[in-house]
């Protein structure tokens, strides 16, 4: 296919340099010449070996329409390559100060789709914003963890929304949810009496850190799986993956898909408020990182992050560490939006919620500005306190996917994008330039019978 293209761009430019060299030598004669007409332009094409019409044969009747005969390709190109041998390159037809100005438009069109995706320092000031108030929100409101003779207690913010899960899920309702039928599942055992297969660590303490059922978004995967099937997976305190069939608990099967589900969530919510509630997404997969040398006492990531939950890093305060995230994307789309509905655009395509960088050139780029800024004072925070209590796990999830379509769009989308951008300005100048030939082609034979042979 791609020889075939060759093939076919080499016939074209075989043409065109033909017919250049045609007219540039008509134009030479008549430069030269003191009296130019049309004899001698016809002495060039017959030299060319074109038939020309005689002048008796021109001469017709003024009622009668003159018949245009267009020439198939193939005779067009077998004319050419009498007079061009070879492979030949377009770039042969034009000087070298017209192939100059050539590069200089494609650098000016590079220049321009580089201006369009260029943050100005308004946009580096709404990012630059929007991650020092997240940041602030988290160290001042957020806080960190600490169990207290009350509780588990941290900053304002995080108080204030463990009282409402507290508000939302009353003990003595969740307890008699606990204790009912509709709740219960396979894999909540809280030790090792009822396995088959022991699981390290498996305790009233760390059970739901192990088990991949209480995870709030894997449990909807292996949760729901271990309903079905009456078994247990987990990953336990050395790294090992363990799925085991419960033969104790058989009775809290289900069989049908959306009762599981129903008795997934139903379960989720009879833990969430216990003192060693839910822990954050995805945390349980921290237990299969076994290496590292952390902290005075030289553990493993998976320690700390056991460590971590047993303070009270769970669920409920990776809901109060979502919030200074979310600010970050609330100020920068807001203040996107408000930027370029100042610049005159309608506001139907101000509102900034696709990352469509065609439609919103400049919104994930301040965003990903935005939550760099955020992280970058979390983990000055961490270092700091010298306490990965300190962590916080949305703001570095929100990070890690904005880096990840940062550098695939500096690598692998901007410079295609760009080359799409320049090829389409050139081909709408090149359509303006097809439109003038047909044209002109219409005019000339606007009273002729034209003949595709």
């Amino acid at each position: 296919m791609k020889n075939k293209s060759r093939s076919t761009e080499q016939e074209i430019n075989k043409v065109i340099v033909h017919h250049d060299a045609m007219l540039k030598e008509i134009q030479e004669k008549r430069n030269n010449a003191s009296q130019f007409d049309t004899s001698a332009a016809e002495k060039i094409l017959k030299s060319r070996g074109y038939d020309l019409p005689s002048s008796k044969e021109t001469l017709a009747p003024l009622n009668k329409r003159r018949v245009v005969v267009a020439r198939p390709w193939n005779e067009i190109l077998e004319e050419a390559d009498k007079f061009v041998v070879g492979e030949c390159e377009i770039e042969s037809i034009f000087t070298e100060e017209e192939l100059q100005q050539n590069k200089e438009v494609v650098r000016l069109m590079n220049a321009e789709f580089n201006q369009i995706h260029h943050l100005d320092k308004v946009d580096v000031a709404i990012g630059a914003l929007a991650g020092m108030v997240g940041a602030a929100v988290d160290i001042l409101m957020v806080g960190i963890p600490e169990k207290t003779p009350e509780g588990l207690k941290a900053g304002p913010l995080s108080n204030y929304i463990r009282d409402y899960f507290d508000r939302k899920f009353p003990e003595e309702e969740m307890q008699k949810l606990a204790n009912s039928k509709e709740s219960k599942v396979p894999f909540d055992a809280q030790d090792n009496r009822h396995t088959t297969i022991r699981v390290e660590g498996l305790s009233a303490y760390y059970h739901r850190l192990l088990q991949l059922g209480h995870d709030p978004v894997l449990g909807f995967i292996f949760g729901v799986a271990d309903i079905l099937t009456g078994r247990m997976t987990t990953i336990d305190k050395t790294g090992n993956v363990v799925s085991q069939v419960m033969e104790n608990y058989a009775g809290r099967k289900e069989t049908e898909i959306f009762k599981a589900l129903a008795k997934q969530i139903a379960h989720f919510k009879s833990d969430i408020t216990t003192s060693m509630g839910l822990p954050a997404p995805f945390m349980s997969l921290f237990n299969l990182l076994q290496f590292g040398d952390i902290c005075e006492y030289d553990q493993t990531i998976a320690e700390i992050v056991q460590g971590m939950y047993y303070e009270g890093y769970d669920f409920i305060h990776f809901c109060s560490m979502s919030i200074p995230t979310m600010l970050v994307e609330v100020i920068v789309r807001m203040g996107y939006a408000f930027k370029r509905i100042s610049e005159g655009h309608a506001i139907k395509d101000s509102i900034p919620v696709s990352l469509n960088r065609e439609k919103h050139p400049k919104l994930a780029t301040i965003l990903f500005l935005g939550h760099s800024a955020a992280t970058a004072v979390n983990a000055g925070k961490v270092a700091f306190t010298e306490n990965p209590m300190a962590i916080n796990y949305p703001q570095w999830i929100a990070f890690t996917k904005y880096s990840y379509s940062q550098l695939k769009w500096a690598v692998m989308e901007k410079p295609a994008m760009r080359d799409a951008y320049v090829t389409g300005k050139i081909y709408e100048e090149m359509n303006v330039v097809f439109a003038e030939v047909d044209n002109t082609f219409e005019e000339y034979t606007r009273d002729k019978i034209v003949i595709y042979s």
